[in-house]
């Protein structure tokens, strides 16, 4: 148990996939602008992140050295269209929202980069929760950026009003170059809160 929370606390926190590997980093750019759209985005990741890692690390022994990144890439395309099936099912306004960027999971450097670094070489629950960690960590970036935005941007937060109708939008929010703005002062907050905690215990 204790393998599983230090595995969660390091794909969360200290191995966060956008604060500090800065990887993923372009969908969390493209679809912040609302935290409903992110939260989709987090979830269909952190499933496909997850179920591949476990499936990549169920089969590391009997797949071929050189086919492994096919035999992954088609394990993570397999999940993905799952969600893909799944959002113009029963989301079919999100599904076109999304667009794109859910096909684009499969090319996910998180997603391939926790099947190389973790599902390849160890037991296939520990890839799981791997997997889930990461996908969580980068979920809890997205909202936190499309939050900011959202406010900022519409006065709402999950399409809820919190703020007067007295108040004025900011435009730049609502548009993409926003999330340039709001990501990097988390990713520096988010830095110096780790570097402080750890020269803390130092």
């Amino acid at each position: 148990m204790k393998k599983y929370k230090e595995i969660l606390k390091n794909g969360i926190l200290h191995d966060n996939p956008v604060l500090v590997q800065v990887i993923g980093i372009c969908s969390a750019l493209a679809v912040t602008n609302l935290a409903l759209n992110s939260l989709i985005m987090g979830l269909a990741l952190t499933f496909t992140t997850a179920l591949s890692s476990f499936i990549i690390s169920l089969i590391k022994d009997v797949t071929p050295k050189h086919i492994r990144m096919v035999v992954q890439v088609f394990v993570i395309s397999f999940f993905v269209i799952l969600v893909d099936i799944f959002l113009k099912a029963y989301m079919p306004e999100m599904s076109k929202t999304l667009g794109p960027y859910v096909g684009l999971i499969i090319t996910n450097c998180i997603i391939m980069g926790r099947a190389e670094a973790f599902a390849i070489s160890n037991p296939p629950v520990d890839s799981l929760v791997d997997g889930f960690a990461a996908g969580i960590g980068y979920t809890l970036v997205l909202l936190a950026v499309a939050i900011i935005r959202e406010i900022l941007g519409f006065g709402a937060i999950f399409g809820i009003q919190i703020l007067p109708d007295s108040w004025t939008p900011w435009t730049l929010m609502v548009m993409p170059p926003g999330a340039f703005f709001i990501l990097p002062i988390i990713m520096w907050v988010a830095y110096n809160l780790m570097n402080k905690k750890k020269g803390a215990k130092n």
